[in-house]
């Protein structure tokens, strides 16, 4: 097997990957990513962008969230985005209210 001089390239192939795989799953909400792993597109873009701060490259959020979308986020929240359950938001109520107490403790 031939040696790596480092993992970027399998990281970015795994992360081309997700993208990839959410993409298909349009079908999932932002929202159940949230409740069920505590991350979202939207997290997955403002990493991106914290990434690129730390290199010293200038990235905006909106193409951060394009690149993740794969689309301007306005257009995918009009035809993709549907609006959250009471019990969406329940969980979610919930999930911020237990971080938020852990935090404090």
């Amino acid at each position: 097997m031939a040696k790596l001089e480092s993992n970027t390239e399998l990281e970015a192939a795994a992360f081309r990957r997700l993208l990839a795989h959410l993409d298909e799953r349009k079908d999932v909400q932002n929202i159940d990513l949230m409740n069920l792993a505590d991350f979202c597109r939207n997290c997955l873009s403002k990493w991106y962008v914290a990434a690129a701060d730390e290199r010293g490259i200038d990235i905006d959020y909106e193409d951060a969230r394009e690149l993740v979308y794969g689309m301007p986020y306005s257009e995918w929240k009009q035809k993709y985005q549907k609006k959250a359950t009471p019990e969406q938001l329940a969980r979610f109520n919930e999930n911020e209210a237990a971080k938020n107490k852990a935090d404090k403790e």
